[in-house]
């Protein structure tokens, strides 16, 4: 998809239009768009649309194939260049009636083009008609688009309802609370369009932005900043106390009102977990992103990013310092889609949290993060999945501050957060529990070893590191020629176990254009390497100028298979050097001796130094000099350079 697509093919001679049909019922009817009304075309990306085009009686009978024309697909903002492959490209075939009056043209958009309201114009060699606008929406029927969902029910569920329920409460007294979604009442999909155009990132790029809208994880992420106006101005400003100035959150009924609020006025006040939820999910299912409204009881917010909740207190049990919560529920969104960033394993479900908590890349926002990978503790992909692990699976510590200012933990506990995980039944006003999908049954030694994984994991995370075993080789700095040198093998095991390695070492000379030597090298060992420790072992070498370095762990598993190289380069003494210029240069000296006068005889001292701790033999030297040495250079050989050698020379120009 580029800033315009044309749709080019033969239809006839040249076309005197009487009006164009954009066929919105049949087309609404094929799409499942008929709820958006019949006063503008709304369609789903990857499916064929049909218009009609109606010629003047002035048009001879229409022929199709003898003409050229064009149609012209562009989007209300020029979109972003990217490179062209047939899964991008745009389609379109025309027929026409027994009459020769009408022309029926069927246009083929791409899975992945960029949602948005698209401009049709027809290009007759130049001359152009416009012939409307639409809007196109992600779409779950198609099965090359990233959002198709294969049951119908499921669809008629999580992107067609716009009625639903809302649970809140407590673990012990669920409660769910009636909302309207009401994603196909008039305007609503406009001013979604418009929560994407208010993005600051479209304000800082627009073309990018427009582009970026043909993949739903970007557009999901980008409504969980915009439905807060914590950075922006967003759709609803959170509050938990004082409401006087706006509307309390537990009186809004559905999004709608909400929604149309903020397009004539800016920010909503005010909402809390629940509200932010439910219009997140209204402008997700508006734009064709299956989504749905999910409550965790007992939802842990982690403020410090280690999936513990520590609650501090003094000797009188008031709760003093620390930030770290349980709420009693919490309400965030699932977004149906795949993966690509992360694999397939990591397609579905896709939980985003729009209420402003933590910020995520400097923006209070959150997701979209797998629930395969939140239920699987791979807290190390993105987006945000240690937070939102965390809030179902965090573990909880309650500990007292002594008189002597130490803390002592008196309590712990792994089962109090992330309880009856709820979201409404397809097809029924009903609660389905789906903790299952988020977490392993508490208690069990499958959870145990999630959490243990994501503790580990997130560990590393907040170094900087990566899980597995990990090579790095170590070099002494400047190292010379003909000198020893030590080389170390470090070796760091950030596994969750112990692991037995055979460690394997190889030198090699290398010659300037990339030539591999001789072996100059070998050594190996078997390492036993604890689990979050690293191993040092030396290696001391020979001596080459260049030097190829291999260490590697060989496996009987490819997965565990490592390798490392390095290329070491040595640093060469001033002795071999190719020139050497008047005065001190390192360990070579070049002086006069007496007085220098043109034409006549010149005496000059030559001083080399063997910095090396060994000989230096067959040895020799040149001295060239325009003017002074008779157009070539003057050479003398000595056979042995132990310590010094001091020449002299004389030269008679």
């Amino acid at each position: 998809m580029r800033d315009q697509d044309f749709l080019c093919f033969c239809i006839g001679t040249a076309l005197d239009i009487e009006r164009c049909d954009l066929n919105i019922k049949g087309n609404h009817s094929n799409h499942h768009t008929e709820l958006f009304g019949e006063k503008r075309l709304v369609v789903r990306r990857g499916q064929p649309f049909s218009i009609v085009l109606h010629l003047t009686s002035s048009n001879k009978e229409f022929k199709v194939g003898e003409t050229n024309f064009m149609f012209d697909v562009e989007t209300g903002t020029p979109l972003f260049p990217q490179a062209s492959t047939v899964d991008t490209e745009w389609s379109a075939s025309a027929a026409t009636d027994a009459s020769g009056r009408t022309v029926t043209v069927s246009i083929s958009s791409s899975p992945k083009a960029p949602i948005g309201v698209y401009t049709l114009t027809l290009d007759q060699l130049g001359q152009k008609t416009s012939l409307g606008q639409f809007t196109l929406l992600f779409n779950a029927w198609c099965p090359d688009d990233a959002v198709y969902m294969k049951s119908e029910e499921k669809r008629k569920e999580y992107v067609l309802a716009q009625h639903g329920l809302v649970y809140r409460g407590s673990h012990k007294r669920i409660k769910g609370k009636p909302w309207n979604f009401g994603q196909f009442e008039p305007g609503i999909v406009d001013i979604c369009l418009k929560i994407l155009d208010n993005n600051p990132k479209f304000v800082s790029d627009a073309d990018k932005d427009v582009s970026s809208r043909s993949d739903p994880i970007y557009v999901t992420r980008a409504l969980s900043a915009m439905i807060n106006s914590n950075d922006d101005q967003g759709v609803l400003v959170g509050e938990w106390a004082e409401f006087s100035d706006g509307t309390h959150p537990g009186l809004w009924m559905g999004s709608g009102e909400i929604l149309r609020q903020w397009a004539e006025s800016g920010p909503v006040r005010y909402g809390q977990c629940w509200v932010f939820a439910a219009v997140a999910c209204t402008v997700s299912r508006a734009l064709g992103i299956p989504c749905r409204v999910v409550t965790n009881f007992g939802s842990a917010h982690d403020t410090n990013a280690n999936l513990v909740i520590e609650r501090f207190y003094d000797e009188n049990g008031d709760r003093i310092s620390g930030d770290d919560s349980i709420w009693n529920f919490h309400v965030w969104v699932d977004s149906w889609m795949t993966r690509p960033d992360l694999g397939s394993k990591f397609d579905g479900w896709q939980t985003s949290d729009p209420t402003p908590q933590e910020t995520s890349d400097g923006v209070f926002c959150c997701g979209p993060a797998s629930l395969c990978a939140i239920k699987e503790g791979e807290v190390g992909l993105k987006y945000d999945t240690p937070f939102i692990f965390a809030e179902v699976n965090a573990d909880v510590e309650d500990l007292v501050q002594l008189s002597t200012g130490q803390f002592v933990t008196f309590s712990e506990s792994t089962k109090s957060v992330g309880r009856f995980i709820s979201t409404k039944a397809v097809g029924a006003n009903e609660r389905r529990d789906i903790t299952h999908q988020y977490k392993y049954p508490e208690g069990s030694k499958e959870e145990r070893e999630v959490y243990e994984r994501a503790q580990h994991r997130n560990m590393l995370l907040q170094r900087g590191e990566k899980p597995g075993l990990h090579l790095k080789i170590k070099l002494a700095e400047n190292m010379i020629v003909g000198s020893s040198f030590e080389v170390y093998a470090l070796l760091t095991n950030n596994c969750m176990d112990t692991r037995n390695c055979k460690l394997i070492f190889y030198a090699r000379a290398v010659s300037y254009n990339g030539k591999i030597g001789d072996l100059c090298g070998f050594s190996s060992d078997n390492l036993e390497v604890p689990s979050g420790e690293g191993l040092r072992d030396n290696y001391p070498d020979e001596k080459y100028s260049l030097m190829l370095i291999c260490i590697f762990l060989p496996s009987s598993t490819l997965q565990c298979l490592r390798f490392t190289f390095q290329n070491l380069e040595f640093c060469l003494p001033d002795t071999t050097l190719c020139h050497v210029f008047y005065g001190e240069t390192g360990t070579s000296c070049l002086q006069l001796v007496g007085e220098a006068r043109v034409n006549q005889p010149v005496t000059v001292e030559l001083t080399l130094l063997n910095p090396l701790p060994e000989p230096l033999l067959s040895c020799s030297f040149a001295i060239d000099g325009i003017g002074l040495t008779g157009s070539k250079p003057i050479t003398a050989t000595y056979v042995k350079l132990c310590y010094s050698l001091r020449l002299i020379t004389e030269n008679n120009h």
